[in-house]
């Protein structure tokens, strides 16, 4: 089992992901490339104590970007939007 801490890179917070924090319990991630679903749903566990109920993961490509004559591409990632239990929060979201 990797770290945790390699897993999550970091939170992602935005007005949609907000919006999604307080209707339907979701909190959204940006994590390793690499990164499963099961692993994503252990380490968001054991870092914030939390139950997962659900997991869904997409690959976003890098956008290919110019700066007068030089073209170069910013590296994909990937992001996790993770459901949790009803009553629980995630404390890294809180009074942002």
């Amino acid at each position: 089992m990797r770290d945790p801490h390699k897993v999550i890179v970091r939170p992602l917070i935005t007005e949609k992901t907000s919006a999604g924090q307080m209707n339907d319990n979701q909190y959204t991630f940006e994590v390793a490339c690499d990164a499963n679903k099961h692993e994503i749903k252990m380490a968001v566990e054991r870092l914030f104590s939390v139950h997962v109920r659900q997991v869904h993961t997409a690959q976003q490509r890098g956008k290919w970007r110019r700066r007068g004559v030089h073209v170069g591409k910013r590296p994909n990632w990937k992001k996790a939007v993770v459901t949790v239990a009803e009553g629980e929060t995630i404390g890294v979201f809180e009074g942002l």
